[in-house]
């Protein structure tokens, strides 16, 4: 089934390019890594899946299963199953993660004309959800983010992703600042929530994560535009010669 379809997508933010033409299609069941050297795009694809409305889409279509994404207000988007892990995790004084997390699924479970979820029910859910990546119950008790370390912060995104379970997840750059252990926990969370009937787009620099998260296809994003899609190997080859392999390689198609 086809998740997420991107047809000639092209962006402007303050009226400069970002984005100048991404093509790419997401099916169910599969995990594509994006990587690219800073100021290639990969963080405003994201942010523009998510429905962030400082960046001005001047072209180009975004489905999402069948439906005009770019026509869905961000909270809708969510709401549908669309699922971003920021890159930096922002912190919400005065709500805790259980009360956000309730109020987050109840709000999806309405638009998807369910009844809201039993407290016994949450309770045990989230119980569970937490232990994928080893967040303790003390944590879910504590304003979102607040106070938390890098490390805690992407584990609590993951969490927050197992407790909604979208259709398609958006990881941007989940992997930036935590340590290996760190690392290990947050992709163990990611691989268990994969499944036949959700997607993955993972933003990356670094190959490593990709180590532990191993994709379906690669795409390197330069420019602004795919200057290579390939298999996982990709990866490893970018690992070994750098982005200037891809920079020369752009070049002399030009």
């Amino acid at each position: 089934m086809e998740l997420l379809k991107i047809e000639n997508l092209k962006v402007n933010i303050n009226k400069k390019p970002i984005l100048n033409g991404i093509n790419l299609t997401i099916n169910a069941g599969e995990i594509h890594a994006m990587m690219g050297p800073n100021g290639s795009g990969k963080s405003t694809l994201a942010s523009v899946l998510s429905g962030r409305t400082e960046f001005e889409v001047t072209e180009g279509k975004v489905s999402y299963l069948g439906k005009n994404l770019l026509e869905m207000p961000a909270v809708d988007r969510a709401k549908e199953g669309i699922f971003l892990a920021f890159q930096y995790p922002v912190e919400i004084s005065g709500v805790t993660t259980a009360n956000f997390m309730k109020t987050a699924l109840n709000e999806k479970r309405k638009h998807l004309g369910l009844e809201p979820i039993d407290a016994m029910d949450f309770l045990q859910m989230m119980k569970e959800k937490a232990a994928l990546v080893e967040i303790k119950n003390d944590f879910l008790h504590r304003s979102v983010n607040e106070g938390f370390s890098g490390g805690e912060k992407k584990r609590n995104e993951v969490f927050q992703m197992a407790m909604l379970e979208p259709r398609l997840a958006v990881l941007d750059e989940t992997d930036s600042g935590l340590d290996i252990d760190a690392l290990k926990i947050v992709a163990n969370g990611v691989n268990r929530l994969q499944s036949k009937d959700n997607g993955f787009l993972v933003i990356t620099h670094y190959q490593r994560l990709l180590d532990y998260i191993v994709p379906d296809f690669v795409h390197v994003l330069y420019q602004g535009r795919i200057a290579k899609s390939g298999p996982k190997e990709l990866a490893l080859e970018l690992e070994e010669k750098g982005y200037d392999w891809i920079k020369k390689e752009v070049a002399s198609q030009m």
